[in-house]
């Protein structure tokens, strides 16, 4: 059958305008601070000045009297009502004992342990009020020593920010073989070493974190706590309130809009989010907060901040033979599955990258520091992973005095080894590394750099090259989407999916994979995201929204165009085996009997054709590039 006129115009691999745009290039998109209901509160958080410390009175007397204060809420009244500690650390210690973190909750509750960390919260009926009032709060602090270097934190008497960890050590985690890598070593022709910093990051997406939360006292959503915010993950966040809040989770609905920027730092639930559902939940009144960019910078969880020793072992051809890291991760004040995770076991899954490096030895530690908490950014310890292994290369190419695409081409795996197992167990699907070098090297004019250089110099210019080869790993081992698909007979086709848009063009490219099944105009087709009482699942991270969930689309469409082939053949009087569809359209074969697919919604109860489907992906992808930069610099200036 020849491909639909609407599907070869707006189906994958064609270039169409984003169904997105429209509404945010003209002025209407509805982020979560766009929303302002009927009698609602703010909210200010009063952050701790100290690093460590403390918390021996809090006075807020003088606060709770002044205009406009609705309430203020300490961290000692919510561990009085119950509310709960968030989720802990799910890795060992290298002693093999559990992870240790103190408990984080909502409001810190007897001591800080980092600077910005919540102490408490005021809820009034303006923002300047809450402001104001939270100036008037007064806490007594005894000031700790503090720790902020991952080194300093491990050294004998340092500061311990936990009971159970009283080296600091939240987690930590060794991959590969020891001994088969000291023999790798000590065999070598050639041994290279780096140490590298990778520094801090803090967070800074232009839509800053936003919640508004309300208990409706009526309508269908009447009793329970609706919390719309900005997210990368509304299900985690409907699980974790419910969690820490005592509450059933169907309770619970989290709706979101549109988002500005996620990047990683807005996945999973944040304590100002249990806070601000627990006001809501208990003052039966609409609430909301929206971070200041000092919030952000205080309280969104950073990124990086590994200090790192890699060594690689080469024979006398420049062939890798082993790879050795020792990696010390400050993870903040307090150990979480994500911000732990990220650097002793997804950044290690590509260290060994496009490379055919048969032997690892790696050793990984999670460390307790008065910063603030680690989590997901821009990569997630894939980039920290990276550049480790790209340094190598460079160290090993100047030492051997070789060309330093000419070492990694010598190093990369082919294709005929795939699929391929790498140090980790981490399997390639395939991969033609070479191939995209080539055409790096290609486009860069790689070859002519020495006299681009002689011209340069003949200036008074100085010039430089640098290349990168590497890969990247999607999914985040979160490898099941389903989606829901509903016909409707006003002419439209909606796709329910758990994943969430946050600029990324998600809802544009599920669209033109509904297009290739449904053979529809890609205006016929609605994409509804953010909102836990449609869809629920692991939402997007880890780069994976279309790979599983524009699988699911696809899966969740044909089952929908092959439920409704057996109502049109009840429709049509006709057996099911002779009905064929295309374009909207199904018809009896080889007459021109038939129905529209919208008319055949209409026909059913309710006025709609459901299907939902699920798609399971073997395992994640692996995409890789080739970064070439080259630069000329002045030394004069």
């Amino acid at each position: 059958m020849n491909a639909p006129m609407e599907a070869t115009r707006f189906g994958s691999g064609q270039s169409v305008r984003r169904i997105e745009d429209p509404a945010l290039v003209t002025g209407q998109g509805r982020y979560t601070d766009d929303e302002t209901l009927p009698g609602q509160l703010h909210l200010v958080f009063l952050r701790s000045p100290y690093a460590h410390a403390d918390i021996t009175g809090i006075d807020a007397a003088d606060a709770r009297a002044m205009p406009g204060v609705v309430a203020i809420y300490t961290g000692a009244d919510l561990v009085a009502a119950g509310v709960k500690p968030m989720a802990g650390v799910p890795f060992p210690r290298p002693d093999g004992k559990p992870g240790a973190t103190a408990p984080r909750r909502a409001l810190a509750h007897g001591r800080v342990r980092f600077v910005g960390e919540a102490v408490a919260v005021v809820v009034a009926d303006s923002i300047d009020q809450a402001r104001a009032a939270a100036d008037a709060i007064v806490v007594d602090y005894n000031e700790l020593p503090s720790v902020v270097n991952a080194f300093d934190a491990m050294a004998p008497g340092a500061p311990a920010l936990c009971d159970d960890a009283p080296d600091n050590i939240s987690a930590g985690m060794a991959h590969g073989n020891l001994a088969a890598a000291a023999a790798a070593f000590a065999a070598a022709a050639h041994t290279v070493s780096v140490d590298v910093d990778n520094q801090r990051l803090a967070p800074s997406p232009i839509e800053p974190r936003a919640v508004s939360a309300r208990v409706p006292a009526d309508g269908p959503d009447a009793g329970r706590l609706v919390v719309r915010l900005s997210s990368q993950m509304p299900t985690a966040v409907r699980g974790g309130l419910a969690d820490a809040i005592g509450l059933a989770p169907e309770t619970v609905r989290v709706l979101v809009g549109d988002v500005g920027g996620g990047f990683g730092m807005k996945t999973g639930i944040y304590p100002e989010d249990i806070a601000i559902g627990y006001a809501a939940w208990t003052l039966k009144r609409p609430v909301k907060w929206r971070a200041d960019r000092i919030d952000e910078f205080l309280g969104a969880v950073h990124g990086r901040d590994v200090v790192s020793r890699a060594e690689l072992a080469l024979d006398a051809n420049g062939k890798a033979l082993a790879l050795r890291v020792k990696g010390y991760a400050n993870v903040g004040a307090y150990g979480t599955a994500t911000g732990i995770a990220i650097q002793v076991l997804i950044g290690p899954w590509v260290s060994t990258s496009i490379y055919d490096i048969p032997v690892i030895d790696e050793q990984f530690v999670a460390v307790l520091t008065n910063t603030t908490p680690t989590g997901a950014y821009r990569g997630a310890g894939r980039p920290e992973a990276i550049y480790l292994t790209e340094r190598l290369m460079d160290a090993a190419a100047r030492k051997l005095k070789m060309d330093p695409a000419e070492l990694r081409r010598r190093n990369m795996l082919r294709p005929e080894q795939m699929p391929y197992t790498n140090p980790m167990g981490q399997v390639y699907d395939t991969g033609a590394f070479a191939q995209i070098l080539d055409q790096g090297l290609e486009l860069a004019d790689w070859s002519g750099f020495a006299a681009r250089r002689a011209q340069s110099e003949a200036r008074g210019k100085k010039r430089g090259r640098g290349i990168a080869t590497f890969l990247e790993w999607t999914g985040g081992n979160a490898l099941v989407e389903s989606v829901t698909v509903n016909v409707t007979a006003d002419g439209y086709i909606e796709l329910g999916s758990a994943t969430q848009a946050m600029g990324q063009g998600i809802a544009t490219s599920y669209a033109q994979l509904a297009v290739d099944v449904f053979g529809v105009g890609i205006d016929r087709i609605r994409v509804l995201q953010g909102d836990t009482d449609r869809a629920n699942g692991f939402g997007s991270a880890g780069s994976r929204s279309l790979f599983t969930g524009g699988s699911a689309v696809s899966v969740a469409s044909k089952k929908t165009v092959d439920d409704a082939k057996a109502l049109a053949a009840e429709a049509l009087e006709a057996p099911a085996a002779d009905i064929e569809y295309q374009a909207g359209r199904f018809n009896v074969a080889g007459t021109d009997l038939g129905i529209g697919l919208f008319e055949l919604a209409a026909r059913q109860a309710g006025g709609r054709i459901t299907a939902t489907d699920s798609a399971t992906a073997t395992g994640p992808t692996w995409p890789n590039g080739c970064h070439v930069c080259e630069v000329e610099l002045d030394p004069a200036t």
